[in-house]
């Protein structure tokens, strides 16, 4: 049983490409170096040109030796490991392009986030965002998928997602060999779009809801580049009605309802 639930879980789970490789994209090898460069100047101390190059807007953020308490905070020595964690762009006519990268730094058992956030208007570039935030255990670690230690919510959800999941594709597999004479393939739609969606966080619990939003299959579990797993279920109600109203649809057709429908349409 529990290998069955595993594998309908996995029908809706989607297989992405690694995640550092995909962040990538957001931003060119030039524009890492940049950040980086910056971020090398930070641990060695160098605090003049990050000085030239911030940005008015936060300039009085980093009085009263900010950098220094930044850079303290970064252990001696160089680090075991260094990955893109995430990569956003934003761009306006009036406020200009800016890019915002978070890299985690592993030192030992220590781990760091330093963000960077440039800005580049009328050909000027600035620094609007310079932070290091100390973590317990790498992103990867923290919002790894594991069963344990998790809520009767995230447990309950997981279980309805995967149950939500196994009941559209049974709805789905009676409408194809269902007989329609018409608008078979309106029923399909239906039947695969799942409506409003209820989330819960899989790695803090967290829980939230929308209204006004369809999903495929009416579940699904996705993670954003390093960031934590979101296990969401829409309500089948595609899927409820079609096999509530089958024997119907089949009576008005005149159809015997068990063959492979000779009308796609």
């Amino acid at each position: 049983m529990i290998r069955f639930l595993g594998l309908a879980f996995l029908g809706f789970l989607a297989v992405a490409c690694r995640q550092e490789e995909i962040i990538r994209k957001f931003a060119s090898q030039t524009q890492q170096d940049i950040a980086r460069a910056y971020i090398e100047k930070l641990r060695n101390r160098d605090f003049a040109d990050i000085e030239k190059a911030m940005d008015p807007s936060i300039a009085g953020d980093l009085q009263g030796g900010t950098l220094n308490k930044m850079a303290a905070l970064i252990p001696a020595g160089l680090p075991t490991s260094v990955k893109l964690v995430g990569a956003n762009q934003f761009s306006s006519k009036e406020a200009g392009t800016t890019l915002n990268l978070t890299y985690e730094f592993q030192f030992a058992d220590k781990f760091l986030l330093i963000n960077v956030a440039r800005k580049t208007k009328d050909g000027a570039e600035t620094i609007v965002g310079f932070r290091v935030s100390p973590i317990s255990a790498s992103l990867e670690a923290q919002n790894r998928f594991t069963l344990s230690n998790k809520n009767a919510l995230q447990y309950g959800m997981l279980a309805l997602a995967i149950g939500v999941t196994i009941f559209t594709l049974f709805a789905l597999i009676v409408c194809i060999r269902t007989k329609l004479a018409h608008r078979k393939w309106l029923w399909i739609l239906f039947i695969l779009l799942g409506f409003g969606k209820i989330m819960v966080n899989w790695t803090t619990g967290r829980w939230d809801f929308t209204i006004l939003t369809v999903q495929l299959l009416s579940a699904s579990a996705t993670a954003e580049n390093f960031g934590p797993w979101i296990v969401s279920v829409s309500l089948p109600i595609g899927a409820a009605i079609f096999l509530s109203r089958r024997k119907e649809l089949v009576i008005r057709t005149g159809a015997s309802g068990d063959g492979v429908s000779a009308d796609s349409g």
